[in-house]
């Protein structure tokens, strides 16, 4: 009988280990989504918030600026602060924060306060890719490190589905601001969640300001300029797409937020494929690929000005290259990244995603204003291109160093 105990034990064992792994997995992903929910949501509900708030498309591209702006400013940090106290307390901090950003966008009467709400919800874009890189790092063996964090990156593009349909649907029915309180309820769970379902982390390390420069360098420098210029054109896609379809293409706000769902289907099957394909020898390749697949997202979107169905397969596009880009950017930190650096490092470069994000919107804004969508769609393609450039010539400079190592 001691046996046989022995026996099912062991087989229990990794069943137990798989459940958590898949459980670790899960709570990554839900702490992504809820991370970038708000940058979703406005978008998906651009068209009742222009109608409702009276706010005008510039100022609508404006509160993607404050947000990602402050997201920017405050990655540096964050990712020596997540080095410091551990994945656990930053996680449950981000979705904390996320909850009552979410509250506040829902319960904003106009411009002031929504903005407000935008730039709170900076802080959980820049506590996301440092905790979650972190977690993976530590409890995550290293041959399914790329697996599991493109499935989390994914949760990014979850949060565009849930903000495009899901929501989008409740807010035909609550209204808008009973669907982005809906969104923070569920934050808040998420919170618990994770109090709840992760290890406690160990003692707070003091680490000396001198040892964690802020500064990008080597890898960690052209891939922060890489995700700058995707940045810039993934978030005029993000907050624009829906106020296209309804002032340019003729559609409803409720279809014009499927184009932000299907964004996000597209999105979470790119990240999770491309992440997978992400190994060492060929991930430096594939930024430039993917930036230069993106170009061809942004050119279906202004084709659609001549076809509509162009449209959805704009967004498919976009979510299977564009947004698939920062994901490999990430596995490739996680692939490299020093020894106690990997909360510094992964901030480092969304920091640089998180300024593009906070540029794009605003310049995509003023041509939006006059109705300018196509040459809207030619400043995105050749933002795109110029991720393109930098990630091709950084790729070209890593394997002239490697060999020079190697010989």
């Amino acid at each position: 009988m001691a046996a046989e105990g022995t026996a099912a034990a062991k087989a229990h064992a990794p069943r137990t280990r798989d459940g958590r792994a898949r459980g670790l997995t899960a709570l990554l992903t839900c702490a992504m989504a809820f991370s970038m929910l708000q940058l979703f949501l406005l978008g998906a509900l651009g068209p009742r918030l222009v109608g409702e708030l009276g706010i005008s498309p510039a100022v609508l591209g404006l509160t993607t600026t404050v947000g990602f702006g402050t997201a920017a400013a405050l990655s540096p940090a964050g990712g020596r602060v997540v080095d410091r106290v551990g994945p656990r307390r930053s996680l449950v901090l981000l979705l904390l924060v996320s909850a009552v950003a979410l509250a506040l966008i829902g319960a904003a009467p106009g411009a002031g306060l929504l903005l407000g709400a935008v730039a709170l919800g900076g802080i959980p874009q820049a506590l996301a890719n440092p905790a979650t890189n972190k977690a993976v790092l530590a409890a995550v063996p290293a041959a399914r490190r790329g697996a599991v964090t493109g499935l989390k990156q994914s949760g990014v593009q979850l949060g565009a589905f849930a903000a495009g349909l899901p929501l989008a649907a409740l807010a035909g029915g609550l209204g808008w601001r009973g669907a982005v309180w809906t969104a923070a309820g569920a934050a808040l769970l998420a919170g618990g969640w994770a109090l709840r379902a992760l290890p406690a982390d160990p003692p707070a390390q003091r680490v000396p300001l001198g040892r964690t420069p802020f500064v990008p360098r080597g890898m960690v420098a052209w891939l922060a300029a890489f995700s700058l210029f995707l940045g810039a054109g993934i978030a005029s896609v993000n907050t624009y797409l829906a106020l296209y379809g309804v002032q340019r293409l003729g559609l409803g706000p409720t279809v014009a937020g499927g184009l932000v769902a299907v964004l996000g289907v597209a999105g979470i099957l790119g990240r999770v494929g491309w992440s997978r394909a992400a190994r060492p020898g060929r991930a430096e390749w594939l930024p430039g690929l993917l930036a230069g697949g993106a170009v061809g997202a942004a050119a279906l979107l202004g084709a659609a000005l001549l076809a509509t169905p162009l449209v959805w397969a704009g967004a498919v596009a976009a979510g299977v290259f564009a947004v698939s880009g920062n994901a490999v950017s990430m596995v490739l930190v996680v692939q490299r990244a020093a020894p106690g650096r990997a909360g510094q490092d992964s901030a480092l470069v969304a920091a640089g995603f998180f300024a593009g994000f906070a540029v794009g919107p605003p310049l995509f804004g003023l041509l939006a204003q006059g109705g300018r969508y196509g040459a809207g769609w030619s400043l995105v393609a050749a933002e795109f291109a110029a991720a393109g450039v930098v990630a091709v010539c950084w790729a070209a400079r890593d394997r002239r160093t490697g060999a020079v190592k190697a010989a």
